[in-house]
C-alpha cells in the first residue's frame, strides 16, 4: 500500500498543489509570527543584558502599585546617594533620574513615539552607561544633549547643531546644543523611544525631580562579598527605598519585555490558527473530491484484496505526507513572513527594533505538528467516505455527490447540535469574559452551519445565480446548474470563505458601533467647544490653561488630570477636574448627592461602579495614592455613567494635593461662539508644539479614525484567510474541470465557443464566492451584534450595523470569484475537444 499511496500523490500532484499551498500560508504565519516574536526577544534580551550587566546593585523606591520594571515607585533624595557611597565595599554609585523630554523636529513639529519619549542623565562613569558615543562628545554644560542615533538620522540632526525640547520641568520648550550621537547599548534607540541625554542636574531639573532619583546604580569593589554589601546598603536605606542585585534589574525588564512580546505572539497566532482553520475546509473539499473521482480505482484495491482499515490508511497517509511536506516550506518560509509581519506592524505605528533573526527548534516542530495535523484531521472524513467504497463500485458510476438521505439526515442534525453549543459558549464566553470560550464557540458555529449549508446550497444557488442567466444566457445558466448540481460541494467550497468574510463583517459592525458610540459619548459626556490635548505622545504644559484662559472670547475652562489610585485595594483610573467651571463644560448628569461636594473633596462615582460596590452618598471607602499614602474618602455623590469622565471623579486641587508634578491631560473649553475665537486659541497656543485643538467634531473623528486604523490592521491580518478561501475555489474548479472534461468536450462540440465556456467557469466562481459572503456576511453580522452588546458595560452603547460596507465586501466577494475563476476558466476553454470527448 506504500507503493499505492506514493504513485496516488504523484498521479493527482497537480489536484493536490493548491491544497498544499493553504497549508504552506498557514503553516509560514505560525512560523513568522514564532521567528519574529523570538528574534525582538532575543534582541531586547541581549540589550538589557549589555546595559545592566556590569551594575552590581540597584537602589530605588518600594514598589507602591505594581511590580518589577513596571511598578510605580517614588523617588529617592538625593542624600540616599551619600548613604549608600559611604557603605563598605561599595566602589561607586551614581544616581540617575528619567522622565518626559521630547525633542522638536526642524518643522517646528514635535518628534512622538509609540514607546516613550525619555529624557535622562548622561553617566559619567562608561562602565555603567547605558549610552554609548557614537560621535560628539558628552554633555558638560546645562545647555548641551545627546541624541539618541535613530532620532539624529530620522529628522537629520548631527553633533554641533542646535534642537528645542519640550519637558516637564518648563513652560516652552527650550534649545540646546547637541554635543553628541548615542546608542543605547547596540542598538540606536530604546525600542522606539527617544532620547535626550543631559549633564545629571540638568536632567533632574528637566525631569522635575530637582534633588531626587529614580534609581541609583551601584558598583562593588572587585574581591568584595556582593551578598554581605548588598545587606549593608539595605540597613543604610531608609523604609521606603530597597536594594536589589544587577540580574534582578535584567530579569524585570526581560519578563516586562516577554509579557508584551507573548500577547503579540498571542494575537498573530490566533490570525495564522485562522487562516489554517479555512485551509482544513479546503483540504476537506479538496480530499472529498478526489475521493469521488477516484472511486473506481479505490474499489478496484477492495477487489484485489485490500482491506478497509488498508484504503483508510492510504488516504491519511497521503494527507499526512502532503502536509508534512507543505508544513515543512511554510517552516522554510517562516523567515521571510517574519520580516513582513515587522513591516505590516510598522506600518500601524509599532515600533520594534531590529536584530538578527532568531530560529527556534520550537518553531519547526510546532509549525510541522500543527500544519500536518490539520491535513490529517481534515482527511478524515474523506477518508472514511474512502472506505465506504464497496468494491462492486469498480464495475459502476457513483453520483458525484453521493449524500444519501440517511447521511443528509446526520449532517442535519450534528450541524444544528454543533451550531446551537456553539451560540452556547459564544455567549458564555462573551458574558465572562473568556477568550477560549468565544472562539470555541466561534469554532463550534462556523463548522456547524459548514455542515447545515447544503441544505439550502441548491436554492440559494439556483437564487444567486439567476442574474448570471438572464446577463450571460447560456454559459450563465450552465454555471448556476453547476453550482447547483453538487450542493455539498457548493457548500464545502464557499465555507473557507464563509470564515474570512465572517470575522471580517464582525469586525466591521463592531468598528460601526464603536465609532457611532464614540460619537454619542462625547456629546452626552462634555458642553464644552473645544478641547485641547496631546497631539501624538508627549505632555501637555501647566501654562496651557492660563494661556487658553486669557483668550478673548473663552467664557469657561476646566483642566483635566487623570493617574492611577487604588480603590478598596483596586488599581484604577481617577480623574480629577476643575470644580468651579465643571458645569460649563462637563455633563454630569446627578443621580443623588451633587457635583458642589467636589470642592469639600469628596468624591463622586458612576453609578455602575455605586451599583457594584455599594456605593451610596455619606459614606466612605479606603483609597491610596502612590505619593501620599492610604487615607479615606467620603462619597459625596453619584453620577449616570460618563465615558470621557471615568468612574471616579475628585476636585483639581484634591488631585494635585496627591500626585507628584501631574501634568494635564486634557482642557476643556467654552466659548461665548464669536467668530475667529477657535483660531485665537490656536494662536494662542503657539508656543506649544505638542498641543492640538479640536472642536468636538473633531474630536470624534479622530476617535474613529484610530479605530478605523485598529480595523485595517486585522483586515490586513485576515486577508490571508480570505486569499486561502479563494485558493479552496481555484481548487475546486480545477478539480471539476478535471471531472467534467468529457462535459466540457461535448459542449465545445455542439457549438460552445471557448469565451462561453470561460463565461460558465466564471459564473460559477462568482456564484460560489457570493454564496460563501452572504452566509459569511449573515453570520458575521450576528456574531458583532452579539459582541457589541457584551461591551455596553465598557462604553458601546450603540449598536450600528454598517450595511454599505457589508455591502461592498458582498461585491468585492463576487469580484474575487472572478479573479480566482481565471486559471481555471482558460484550461477548460483550451481544452482539446476530441481529447476531451475521449476521456472517461
Amino acid at each position: 500500500m506504500r507503493k499505492v499511496t506514493l504513485r496516488g500523490l504523484l498521479a493527482h500532484k497537480l489536484r493536490l498543489a493548491l491544497t498544499a499551498l493553504a497549508i504552506v500560508l498557514g503553516v509560514t504565519f505560525i512560523s513568522g509570527t514564532f521567528v519574529l516574536t523570538d528574534t525582538l526577544n532575543s534582541t531586547f534580551s541581549n540589550l538589557f543584558t549589555s546595559v545592566y550587566s556590569k551594575i552590581d546593585f540597584q537602589v530605588r523606591g518600594v514598589a507602591q502599585f505594581g511590580s518589577g520594571e513596571s511598578a510605580t515607585r517614588n523617588p529617592l533624595p538625593e542624600s540616599v546617594l551619600a548613604r549608600v557611597q559611604r557603605v563598605p565595599g561599595v566602589s561607586g554609585a551614581y544616581g540617575q533620574v528619567e522622565g518626559y523630554a521630547q525633542f522638536v523636529a526642524k518643522d517646528g513639529k514635535p518628534i512622538s513615539s509609540t514607546t516613550g519619549t525619555v529624557g535622562l542623565g548622561w553617566d559619567t562613569n562608561p562602565q555603567i552607561s547605558s549610552l554609548h558615543l557614537i560621535s560628539g562628545n558628552p554633555p558638560t554644560t546645562s545647555d548641551d544633549v545627546v541624541m539618541d542615533a535613530s532620532t539624529a538620522q530620522n529628522y537629520g540632526f548631527s553633533a554641533g547643531q542646535q534642537v528645542r525640547i519640550l519637558s516637564a520641568g518648563s513652560r516652552a520648550a527650550q534649545t540646546f546644543t547637541i554635543t553628541g550621537i548615542a546608542q543605547f547599548g547596540t542598538a540606536d534607540n530604546l525600542a522606539g523611544a527617544t532620547l535626550a541625554a543631559f549633564t545629571l542636574p540638568t536632567a533632574q531639573r528637566m525631569t522635575g525631580e530637582t534633588g531626587l532619583f529614580d534609581f541609583i546604580d551601584v558598583i562593588a569593589k572587585p574581591g568584595a562579598d556582593k551578598a554581605a554589601v548588598q545587606r549593608s546598603i539595605a540597613r543604610a536605606l531608609p523604609a521606603d527605598a530597597q536594594v536589589v542585585t544587577g540580574q534582578t534589574v535584567i530579569n524585570e525588564e526581560q519578563t516586562t519585555v516577554s509579557q508584551a512580546l507573548s500577547s503579540l505572539n498571542t494575537l498573530l497566532l490566533v490570525f495564522a490558527l485562522i487562516s489554517l482553520f479555512v485551509g482544513a475546509f479546503t483540504i476537506f473539499n479538496t480530499f472529498s473530491i478526489i475521493v469521488g473521482q477516484r472511486t473506481r480505482e479505490l474499489a478496484l484495491l477492495r477487489v484485489v484484496g485490500a482491506s478497509r482499515g488498508q484504503v483508510l490508511r492510504s488516504v491519511l497517509s497521503e494527507a499526512a505526507i502532503v502536509g508534512f511536506v507543505s508544513s515543512a516550506i511554510g517552516v522554510g518560509l517562516g523567515v521571510a513572513a517574519a520580516v513582513g509581519l515587522k513591516a505590516l506592524l510598522g506600518g500601524f505605528g509599532a515600533s520594534l527594533p531590529s536584530g538578527s533573526l532568531t530560529f527556534e527548534p520550537r518553531t519547526a516542530v510546532v509549525g510541522l505538528a500543527v500544519g500536518t495535523l490539520v491535513t490529517v484531521v481534515s482527511a478524515i472524513g474523506p477518508a472514511r467516505n474512502a472506505v465506504r467504497i464497496p468494491p462492486v463500485a469498480a464495475l459502476t458510476a457513483r453520483a458525484a455527490d453521493g449524500a444519501g438521505a440517511g447521511l443528509a439526515r446526520r449532517r442535519l442534525i450534528s450541524g444544528t447540535a454543533l451550531t446551537v453549543l456553539g451560540v452556547l459558549l459564544l455567549a458564555l464566553g462573551l458574558s465572562k469574559p473568556v477568550v477560549a470560550l468565544v472562539g470555541a464557540g466561534a469554532v463550534c458555529i462556523f463548522v456547524g452551519v459548514a455542515m447545515l449549508a447544503p441544505a439550502i446550497a441548491r436554492p440559494l444557488s439556483g437564487l444567486l445565480g439567476r442574474p448570471l442567466a438572464a446577463l450571460l444566457g447560456t454559459p450563465g445558466w450552465l454555471g448556476r446548474e453547476n453550482s447547483m448540481r453538487s450542493p455539498s460541494r457548493t457548500a464545502q467550497t464557499a465555507s473557507a470563505l464563509m470564515v474570512g468574510l465572517a470575522l471580517v463583517s464582525a469586525m466591521a459592525v463592531f468598528g460601526a458601533s464603536y465609532s457611532e458610540s464614540a460619537t454619542s459619548s462625547v456629546d452626552q459626556a462634555i458642553s464644552a467647544d473645544l478641547l485641547i490635548s496631546v497631539n501624538g505622545s508627549g505632555q501637555l504644559s501647566d501654562s496651557v490653561p492660563t494661556a487658553v484662559a486669557a483668550v478673548p472670547g473663552v467664557t469657561a475652562t476646566n483642566t483635566v488630570y487623570r493617574d492611577q489610585f487604588e480603590f478598596k485595594s483596586t488599581l484604577t483610573t481617577l480623574t480629577g477636574v476643575t470644580a468651579q467651571n465643571l458645569a460649563d463644560t462637563v455633563i454630569l448628569r446627578m443621580e443623588s448627592g451633587s457635583a458642589a461636594a467636589l470642592a469639600q473633596g469628596e468624591l463622586l462615582v458612576d453609578s455602575t461602579t455605586a451599583t457594584k460596590d455599594h456605593l451610596a452618598v455619606g459614606g466612605t471607602a479606603p483609597i491610596r495614592f502612590a505619593y501620599t499614602g492610604p487615607t479615606t474618602i467620603r462619597i459625596g455623590g453619584v453620577y449616570q455613567s460618563n465615558a470621557l469622565i471615568g468612574s471616579y471623579l475628585v476636585s483639581a486641587p484634591y488631585f494635585l494635593a496627591h500626585f507628584r508634578q501631574e501634568p494635564p491631560g486634557a482642557v476643556l473649553v467654552s466659548t461665548n461662539g464669536s467668530p475667529g475665537v477657535d483660531a485665537a486659541v490656536t494662536r494662542a497656543l503657539a508656543p506649544f508644539p505638542t498641543v492640538q485643538v479640536q472642536t468636538r467634531a473633531q474630536f470624534q473623528q479622530s476617535e474613529i479614525s484610530s479605530v478605523n486604523q485598529l480595523l485595517g490592521l486585522v483586515y490586513a491580518l485576515l486577508a490571508l484567510a480570505v486569499l486561502i478561501a479563494l485558493i479552496g475555489i481555484v481548487n475546486t474548479l480545477m478539480l471539476s474541470v478535471l471531472e467534467r472534461t468529457r462535459e466540457i468536450g461535448l459542449l465545445r462540440a455542439v457549438g460552445m465557443r471557448r469565451p462561453q465556456v470561460r463565461a460558465m467557469i466564471r459564473s460559477e466562481a462568482v456564484i460560489l464566492a457570493t454564496f460563501g459572503a452572504v452566509i459569511g456576511i449573515v453570520i458575521g453580522t450576528l456574531m458583532g451584534l452579539a459582541l457589541v452588546s457584551s461591551l455596553r458595560q465598557q462604553g458601546i452603547t450603540e449598536t450600528s450595523v454598517p450595511w454599505v460596507r457589508l455591502v461592498e465586501f458582498l461585491i468585492l466577494a463576487a469580484i474575487l470569484g472572478l479573479v480566482a475563476a481565471s486559471w481555471p476558466a482558460r484550461r477548460a476553454a483550451r481544452l482539446d475537444v476530441l481529447t476531451a470527448i475521449a476521456a472517461e
